[in-house]
């Protein structure tokens, strides 16, 4: 590791606090989540994002032009940040989802677009079809198993990284959740009626399956 890429990594770690802090202020709080919840595990959690985060920027976008460079790094920014509000509030806002989408699939029909390229339309069927699919498939399990925050989410992870990352990041976060809550049910951590967040997992699957799918 050079020494810009613990650069990345330390300020990736900040601004996953900082994003850590935000969530327990924005969007506003009801009486279920305190607005004065203290640093703790989720803190933890969110600064490794953020490392990851930053981190993966550079060895992946080094070299493409800077627009591109710009809007991923922001993007990456907004998952961050939708990975700590969920994690404290279980939502992911409509503000860090919906502005990806047409970005996204603007950089798309250019064809400036790195993770994508050619591959417009395979891009364009994972952002629509599986997020329609899991969202259909969650209905019988009652409201809030798989939530539209999640639908958009992918929507836009579908359209930034293409049908191979998308694919495989969707795998990676079901099977990182997989993993998550039947440790936690053992350790009786949660119960079978618990509702668990699966934003922050597909986040990690998305930033995942660009750090695999080379």
């Amino acid at each position: 590791m050079s020494v810009l890429d613990l650069v990345l990594a330390v300020c990736g770690a900040g601004f996953g606090v900082g994003a850590d802090r935000l969530a327990v202020r924005w969007p506003e709080h009801d009486e279920e989540f305190p607005a004065n919840r203290r640093i703790g595990w989720r803190t933890i959690a969110t600064a490794a994002m953020g490392a990851f985060a930053f981190w993966l920027l550079k060895q992946r976008f080094d070299g493409a032009e800077p627009i591109v460079q710009i809007l991923f790094g922001l993007w990456f920014a907004t998952l961050v940040v939708g990975f700590a509000i969920d994690l404290d509030q279980r939502l992911l806002p409509d503000q860090l989802t919906l502005p990806v989408i047409p970005i996204a699939l603007l950089l798309d029909v250019t064809g400036r677009n790195p993770l994508v390229g050619a591959e417009l339309l395979p891009a364009i069927a994972i952002a629509v079809v599986v997020p329609i699919g899991l969202f259909v498939a969650s209905i019988p399990f009652g409201a809030g198993a798989f939530g539209l925050g999640d639908v958009k989410l992918l929507g836009g992870v579908g359209l930034m990284t293409g049908f191979l990352r998308a694919f495989t990041g969707l795998a990676s976060g079901l099977f990182a959740a997989g993993v998550v809550l039947a440790l936690l049910l053992v350790t009786r951590r949660i119960g079978r009626r618990t509702f668990v967040p699966f934003g922050p997992f597909l986040i990690f699957g998305a930033l995942w399956g660009i750090f695999v799918r080379v």
